[in-house]
């Protein structure tokens, strides 16, 4: 692993949510509304596109999930950075909070998450200030160092074919945006005289600048490297326990060994997604996971398209190797009746010891990802 630069090491004691007075934001991190839930629970979208939908209905019912996570007490609504995949309509999280920001009160939007490497850390700081200033003490900035594509498309983004150099880079990376976030760069630093804005550099010498918020950030993984990072950081880490349950557990507990106390936290927080949709009746939703699993069959094989619709993935002549990945992806995805449902993400949470689950599902049609997530919240009692 790279180890962090002077910048980097700079930014332990406030990396993630800490106010420029070094407060820390704990409550800006723990989640607490949770029904009869045995940790709060929130929620991970991608925006699905199916197959005879457009990415204007996807997102639609995305507005209609978050404003319902709102009402129904989910602590958070994440969307993620994804690239050139036609049934993910969610390239540019930092739009998508915008207009979900306008359409909800109560509940932390946030990114689940934006793809460090892919960008100038000034233009997220510059984003996410805008979006904490659209709707103050609300947003989270969660960050992967995954490309959130296949090479040929990072490659496009980064304008560079030096991809693993990318992702090698990202403590360095990390340092930079804390510090454009927190407008705390040394003097004689060569940004010392660049401000993000939205930011702390508005409410300089004022009262303010010490109420001045900025997003917390998280840091995303599914392996050991960043789990390491937000240990040694003192940050809040999100595992993709819904496509790499196999480094669930080793990942939890590196990030408990290395924690160190931070300004953000005085003991380790862990968020895992998990895949969970839930239907009237267990046929109906194996039916609708089933087009999920269609769907990682195609990507996988370099073939993404948008999200099949349960008839044809029913009628899919799966091969014998695409039988197993099937197999064991659906054996990560809870689903079926919300006690069903709730029976098995309890396990989970008691399995893993997890602070948070968010919860996300791959569903052909709009209205069952909706229909699932109020099942969900009518289960715990949200």
């Amino acid at each position: 692993m790279s180890q962090p630069d002077e910048d980097a090491q700079g930014a332990e004691t406030q990396a993630a949510g800490a106010r420029p007075s070094g407060e820390p934001t704990t409550g800006t991190i723990r989640g607490t509304a949770r029904g009869t839930a045995p940790v709060p629970l929130s929620v991970l979208d991608l925006v699905n596109v199916g197959e005879g939908y457009t990415a204007g209905d996807a997102l639609a019912a995305s507005t209609r999930m978050a404003a319902l996570a709102d009402s129904r007490g989910f602590t958070r609504y994440w969307v993620a950075e994804h690239h050139s995949m036609p049934g993910v309509a969610s390239s540019s999280p930092a739009v998508i909070l915008a207009h979900l920001a306008a359409h909800t009160g109560r509940i932390r939007l946030g990114s689940g998450g934006v793809m460090l490497p892919n960008h100038a850390p000034l233009v997220i700081a510059e984003q996410f200030g805008t979006l904490e200033a659209l709707a103050p003490g609300r947003i989270d900035l969660g960050l992967g160092r995954a490309p959130g594509t296949d090479g040929a498309t990072a490659a496009a983004l980064r304008r560079t074919e030096r991809l693993r150099e990318g992702a090698e880079d990202f403590p360095q990376q990390l340092a930079e945006l804390v510090r454009f976030l927190d407008d705390d760069f040394p003097d004689g630093h060569r940004y010392a005289r660049i401000h993000a804005v939205p930011g702390p550099v508005q409410a300089r010498g004022t009262a303010a600048k010490a109420a001045a918020h900025r997003p917390p950030v998280w840091l995303l993984g599914s392996s050991g490297f960043s789990a390491q990072l937000a240990g040694q950081l003192g940050l809040p880490f999100a595992f993709a326990h819904h496509f790499s349950a196999a480094n669930t557990l080793p990942a939890l507990d590196l990030y408990r060994e290395t924690f160190r106390p931070s300004a953000v936290l005085d003991e380790p927080y862990a968020l895992i997604g998990a895949a969970a949709l839930a239907a009237e009746d267990e046929k109906e939703a194996h039916r609708q996971v089933l087009t999920g699993a269609l769907s990682m069959v195609r990507l996988r094989t370099g073939r993404p398209g948008l999200i099949p619709t349960p008839e044809e993935a029913e009628a899919y002549p799966f091969s014998p190797v695409e039988r197993d990945f099937v197999d064991s992806w659906l054996g990560n995805v809870t689903y079926g009746t919300p006690d069903a449902v709730r029976e098995g993400l309890d396990a989970l949470v008691k399995r893993t010891g997890a602070d948070e689950l968010m919860l996300t599902a791959n569903a052909h049609t709009p209205e069952v990802r909706v229909r699932s997530l109020e099942l969900i919240a009518d289960a715990y009692g949200l």
